[in-house]
C-alpha cells in the first residue's frame, strides 16, 4: 500500500519525451487502469481512442495549442465521454466518470515508469472538433482530453507539493 501512496504523490505532468516507443502490453495495462475508475451506477460511459501512428500524433500537435509535447510522444490516449451512453446518468456524470478514468490512466503510466500529461479538449468547442475530426469521431462522443505518452526525458522530475493545511476542515469550517 505504501507503493501505491507513493505512485500517487510521485506522479507529476511530463511534457517532454524521447520518442521510444513503449510495448503494447504496457499500453494495455494502462487501458485497463483507466476502465477500472468508478463509474456513476456503473454507466462507464467512456471510450478510449489509442494513437500510435506517428502522423496522427503529428497531425494533433500541430492542431492543438496545448499538446506540443505529442511530437515525441510515444502514443496518446484520447479520453472520450459517451453523454448518450444511457438516458440519465452519462449525461450528468461523463466528465466526471471520464475525468477519473484519466487520473487511473496517469497513476499507471507512472506506475509503469513512464510519463504522461492531461492536455484539455473540453470544453473548448474548437478544439474537441479538431480531435473529433483527426480522428474521425462521432458528434455524439465529446473528447474529454488528450493524454501524451512516453518515456521522459528527465526520469528525476521532482513533482510539485500540492499539499497545504489551509485546505484541510476538520468537521466544521
Amino acid at each position: 500500500m505504501n507503493n501505491f501512496l507513493e505512485v500517487i504523490n510521485t506522479r507529476c505532468s511530463v511534457r517532454e519525451f524521447t520518442g521510444e516507443l513503449i510495448p503494447r502490453d504496457d499500453i494495455i495495462k494502462i487501458l485497463k487502469a483507466g476502465s477500472s475508475a468508478p463509474t456513476a451506477v456503473n454507466t462507464q460511459p467512456w471510450n478510449f481512442i489509442t494513437v500510435t501512428d506517428r502522423k496522427t500524433l503529428n497531425k494533433l500537435c500541430d492542431s492543438l495549442p496545448y499538446a506540443k509535447m505529442l511530437d515525441k510522444a510515444a502514443f496518446a490516449i484520447v479520453v472520450c465521454g459517451l453523454p448518450d451512453k444511457d438516458p440519465y446518468y452519462s449525461k450528468e456524470f461523463w466528465v466526471t466518470d471520464c475525468s477519473a478514468a484519466t487520473e487511473n490512466i496517469l497513476l499507471a503510466v507512472h506506475a509503469l515508469g513512464y510519463g504522461a500529461v492531461w492536455t484539455a479538449a473540453y470544453h473548448y468547442e474548437d478544439r474537441m472538433q479538431t480531435v473529433r475530426d483527426i480522428l474521425s469521431i462521432p458528434q455524439n462522443v465529446n473528447p474529454l482530453c488528450v493524454i501524451p505518452v512516453g518515456i521522459p526525458v528527465n526520469k528525476n522530475q521532482t513533482p510539485k507539493d500540492k499539499f497545504k493545511n489551509e485546505i484541510l476542515h476538520w468537521e466544521k469550517w
